[in-house]
This record gives C-alpha cells, structure tokens and sequence, in this order.
C-alpha cells in the first residue's frame, strides 16, 4: 500500500483474524463446478445468513426503539459507510420516502465518496477515518440524530471516523458488521453483528455479508416507521401514488381498509387528492376529507389511533 494510501488507524484486527475474509472449504474449488453446482454452493451458504441475522433480533430491536425515539423528537436516520456497505445504506434511504412519505432528508445514506461512488467503487477513500469525520461533519450530524455506521469488517477507519465524529455530536450510534468483536463496537452505543461467516469468493463481503446487511437495514427502517406510525397493520398507508403503479397500490390499500369496491373507492382517493390515510378515515367515519385531515392530525397522522379515537 503507498504511504498515501495508509489507513489512519491500525489495521486491528489482521485480516486472517476476520470471519469474513478467511477461507471457505465448501467453495474451495468452485471454479472446477458446473454453473448449477457453483449456484448450488452460493445459495446453500446464502440460506446461513437469515440465522446470522436471527441471533441479533434483540440487538435490532433495541436500535429500532432508539431511531423512532429520535426521530419523533426531529431527528434523522443516516446511515454512512464505505463501498458496498455505503450503497446498501443509500439504497434502503432512498427507498423510505416513496414508500412511508417522508421527506428525503429523513433518511439519509451517505458512501464514501458520495454520489459519484453509488455507481463506480472509489474504495481508497474507505481507509481515511478523517474522510468520514469529515463527510459526518457536512451532513451536520448533531445529539438529535441516529447514525449507523455500516461495515463488513468492522474495522473500515471511514466508517470509525463517522462513527466517532457521531459519538462526541452526542448522537445515537449504531454499528453493523459481520465481525466480532471488532473496533466498531467499542465506539458505538448499539452493535448488531450478524455473523454470517466465510464468503463464497473469499472476501467478496458483497455477498452474505451485504445480503446481512441489507436485511438488517430493512428491519431498521422498515420497524422504526411502523413505530411511527407509517402503517396501518401491514398496509402502506403512507404511499406517495408518484406513478401508475403506486396509485394502484394506493388504490388497492385503501379497498383492503374499507371493504370498498374499486370505483367508489377511486372516487373517495379522488376526493381525498390521493391521500390514503385521508380517504380511508373519510370511509371509516363518514367525515369530509378536510374535517378527516384534521382528525388525523389531532393523532399525529396516525391512523390507527384516529380510527379508534372515531370508534
């Protein structure tokens, strides 16, 4: 490695030490299969990681509680990371507005490197801890936010740096890796470490470790805006109907919730300027769709609790 390119920690512990980077013997001579046999191979070790994941629900659901909790009080979820595991936070952030309706500055997935870096890998810049002190510096990470620093490895220093920039902001820390123990978990507030084990491709953390870690981020975001009251049951009440195939998404949500055929159901969405929760209390309740907004306010815009608030 050229002295440019030196991590500015300690490259603890050696990569031979990583569950992630050592060897696999069940794909040892993969490259002597037959392509049935080599997606034989990935997919027996693809069904390890759901029980990886399962071994930290409680982890999970510790971080979920502690995101909802900040962002009921007006803070924000930013998930920062180097590489694949960057593009995996961005992917789930990005994903959060069309599907609960919240602003796109809710959620926030930052990689190293930025924009550039979702579609063409810019991997020096993960051993720069002071890149990420500095990226979490610019996005203004302050005590009211939730960060979650994500990394294979446990170890990446861009994602330290996030995450110790995050710790001395006072916000909430939370780390994920497919390590143990690692140096994240002595920074962050909150660890979930799913342990998925030796990669296919020795090392290609693309693969069970970034399937990990994109199931864990959909139980985050996923469980923190149910908590917040973006779901009525399992129906996506809060939908932005942005194309045809979301407003027959919204159409059929508000059907499911109202026992309504589909015309008079396209009637009251109408009425309602497409607003799900609006129409559906509007069905429920025999109310005007100003006087349902109102209602719906008065309970935060949940509508569980407007509902039973009309019964």
């Amino acid at each position: 490695m050229s002295a440019s390119l030196q991590p500015d920690h300690p490259a603890e512990p050696s990569l031979s030490a990583l569950v992630t980077e050592q060897d696999n013997p069940a794909s040892r001579d993969i490259d002597r299969k037959s392509a049935l046999e080599i997606v034989q191979i990935i997919n027996a070790e693809d069904a390890r990681v759901a029980e990886a994941v399962k071994q930290e629900l409680s982890q999970i659901a510790r971080a979920i509680e502690a995101i909802a909790a900040r962002l009921r009080r007006g803070g924000r979820l930013i998930y920062m990371g180097a590489g694949t595991s960057g593009r995996l936070g961005a992917l789930d952030a990005s994903e959060c507005p069309p599907t609960f309706n919240v602003p796109p500055e809710l959620v926030i997935g930052w990689v190293a490197g930025g924009p550039a870096a979702l579609s063409q890998a810019n991997e020096d810049l993960e051993d720069s801890a002071e890149a990420g002190r500095d990226d979490a510096a610019r996005l203004q990470v302050g005590a009211g936010d939730a960060l979650v620093a994500i990394t294979a490895s446990g170890r990446t220093p861009y994602a330290l740096g996030a995450a110790n920039y995050a710790r001395e902001q006072g916000a909430l820390t939370i780390g994920l890796a497919c390590n143990r123990p690692t140096p994240l978990e002595a920074i962050v507030e909150i660890m979930i470490a799913p342990i998925v084990g030796p990669e296919v491709i020795t090392g290609s953390t693309r693969m069970k470790a970034g399937t990990a870690q994109k199931m864990v981020l959909n139980m985050l975001s996923t469980g923190t805006m149910i908590l917040l009251g973006k779901t009525y049951g399992n129906l996506m009440v809060d939908v932005q109907a942005t194309n045809y195939k979301l407003q027959q998404r919204a159409l059929r949500i508000v059907q499911l919730a109202t026992g309504l055929e589909r015309s008079a159901a396209e009637e009251l969405l109408a009425q309602a300027n497409g607003e799900v929760k609006t129409a559906i209390v509007c069905a429920r309740s025999g109310l005007d769709p100003q006087s349902a907004r109102q209602r719906l306010a008065e309970h935060g815009f949940i509508l569980r609790a407007t509902l039973d608030s009309l019964s």
